[in-house]
């Protein structure tokens, strides 16, 4: 009789792989205790160990440009003030 497939949450995959890294125990006991295939085990451990540099860089980049955002709306919006307060100092006659 064929064994269903299970699917795991990437929460699961996160924290064997994350013991797998840290190397307490064998590829082997985390089998065992999470009742995993060792082979998944290493898979989980190698993927983890291959992005956490795009982790961290993505995070900032993601902050950098979260920033320029906000940097370039509000010269925006001062642009747009600069204009009105001209326009206005024209009308009323105050402007030189």
């Amino acid at each position: 009789m064929k064994n269903k497939r299970r699917n795991h949450s990437a929460q699961f995959k996160a924290k064997v792989a994350l013991a797998a890294a840290k190397g307490d125990k064998t590829i082997a006991e985390l089998a065992s205790q999470y009742d995993v295939h060792p082979n998944q085990i290493a898979k989980w451990k190698k993927q983890l160990i291959e992005s956490l540099p795009e982790m961290f860089s993505r995070s900032r980049h993601k902050e950098k440009q979260k920033q320029d955002d906000i940097t370039e709306y509000l010269y925006q919006q001062i642009g747009q003030l600069k204009v009105e307060l001209d326009w206005l100092k024209k009308k009323s006659g105050l402007g030189t």
